[in-house]
């Protein structure tokens, strides 16, 4: 039984976003773009960072995504070092890559990824600050 909405938290609201969706529909409806550079980053930097993804390993997905496309990016072997969060990626890629039809859709994913790493710093950062024994 899940608990009562009021004693969920952000992140465990967050947490059950579908980020694959809002990614999908996001980098090509106008519509969506604001809850997919929003809640969407939100979500997936939760999502990730509870998985302990470093920030510089999405800023080199996104790369990837900007020099080669998320067709290319979401068919790598290991596009984060870890196995459970790059396959929550390459699920996201892989969904967004079959919608996405434009050079700047793709640009915008490649933002999008930027945003989530940036997110993903600022958690990390704030966590330090109230717990200086965690490590960054």
């Amino acid at each position: 039984m899940s608990p009562a909405p009021d004693s969920r938290t952000d992140d465990e609201v967050l947490a059950d976003t579908d980020v694959a969706v809002l990614l999908r529909y996001g980098l090509t409806q106008d519509a969506f773009r604001t809850a997919l550079f929003g809640d969407g980053a939100v979500a997936a930097a939760v999502t990730l960072d509870r998985l302990g993804v470093l920030p510089r390993s999405l800023v080199f997905v996104a790369e990837i995504v900007r020099s080669g496309g998320l067709a290319y990016a979401a068919e790598l072997p290991e596009p984060l070092p870890s196995p459970e969060p790059a396959a929550i990626l390459r699920d996201w890629l892989t969904g967004a890559a079959q919608t996405t039809t434009t050079p700047e859709a793709e640009t915008r994913a490649a933002r999008w990824l930027a945003a989530v790493a940036e997110i993903i710093a600022m958690r990390r950062t704030t966590r330090l600050r109230q717990d200086p024994q965690e490590r960054p």
